[in-house]
């Protein structure tokens, strides 16, 4: 990797370890309105909240987990993909459905609540071998702490193709 793109990509993490949301900034750095960016679902895959995430996500072993797994897309050209294990109970009953029946990133559908974006790791996988130049893990959470969401976001080499935002 180019020293130019590998400096592109560090710029890129940065801006989202600075965000809360990762749609809003995936949108400023390929310089569309939030709305252009939407969440093409993949596959119907429901994969279990392992013990950890359950545990990050302050929730036992009863409580309802779902999970979605979305490519985020602009014009066709997929930016991330995204494995997101969240509490239906704690977001409205028209954020779940519109989860379910939108493509709209989990991200603008809770915007109303205010979240917060508590990264856990962050890798930049720039020299690395397949699909991502970064990935991250974080847990979304409610002004009073409450965690709503475990992402787990790989950012594909797409990204070091459109302009800086």
């Amino acid at each position: 990797m180019s020293p130019e793109h590998r400096a592109r990509v560090e710029a890129l993490n940065r801006q989202l370890l600075q965000h809360d949301s990762a749609t809003e900034t995936l949108a400023r750095w390929r310089g569309v309105a939030c709305a252009e960016v939407s969440a093409c679902r993949i596959g119907d895959d429901e994969r279990a909240a392992d013990a950890e995430t359950r545990a990050l996500l302050e929730v036992g072993d009863g409580d309802l987990v779902r999970h979605r797994r979305v490519e985020l897309l602009v014009d066709g050209t997929i930016l991330s993909e995204a494995d997101n294990w969240y509490v239906p109970a704690r977001l409205t009953p028209e954020m779940n459905r519109c989860l379910d029946e939108s493509r709209t990133p989990f991200g603008a559908v809770v915007r109303p609540l205010g979240f917060r974006r508590r990264t856990l790791d962050a890798e930049i996988l720039a020299g690395a071998p397949g699909p991502y130049i970064i990935r991250h893990r974080a847990v979304l959470v409610l002004a009073d702490e409450t965690p709503i969401s475990l992402v787990v976001e790989g950012y594909t080499r797409a990204l070091l193709d459109v302009a800086a935002g």
